[in-house]
């Protein structure tokens, strides 16, 4: 019964944390950038760290990366290029190419988004010894598998 107990509680809490997080990151977007929503804040993210990371920053690979259709991610990239948030750069090597890059305006909103991210997580491991920051990072760990596995394969 305590096992049961427990798991409604996990439940309860993970719902209500879930939702608290998309609540503040949205205040916290709104606050830094009051132009973007907080998906075209991923947006601008997941272009960042493809560039930063040498991965494929072509419109089809960033599309594929959010999980949206080209035509979607095209209506987005429109209005963070109208924003001056990204641009598009043609390939140098292959004209037909078009890869997706952020501008010094788009870098500035990630850096403060990254910031947000990070007092999260610094708030979070604070209260916990090494050993509990294990724990949570394996069980944490274990829902995005389960998360991945079930619903975004």
């Amino acid at each position: 019964m305590e096992h049961d107990r427990c798991a409604k509680e996990l439940n309860d809490f993970l719902v209500e944390v879930f939702n608290d997080i998309l609540k503040t990151e949205e205040l916290y977007v709104t606050e830094c950038c009051a132009d973007l929503s907080v998906r075209e804040m991923h947006l601008i993210e997941e272009v960042c760290r493809a560039v930063d990371q040498g991965r494929d920053n072509r419109s089809s690979a960033i599309a594929a990366a959010q999980g949206v259709t080209a035509g979607t991610l095209t209506a987005a990239v429109n209005q963070l290029e109208a924003k001056g948030y990204l641009e598009r750069v043609r390939d140098s090597s292959d004209k037909r190419s078009v890869r997706l890059c952020p501008t010094g305006k788009g870098r500035e909103a990630d850096r403060r988004h990254t910031d947000f991210h990070r007092e999260l997580v610094a708030a979070t491991v604070e209260t916990l010894t090494a050993e509990e920051t294990e724990v949570l990072a394996r069980g944490l760990s274990g829902i995005a598998a389960f998360i991945r596995a079930k619903y975004l394969a």
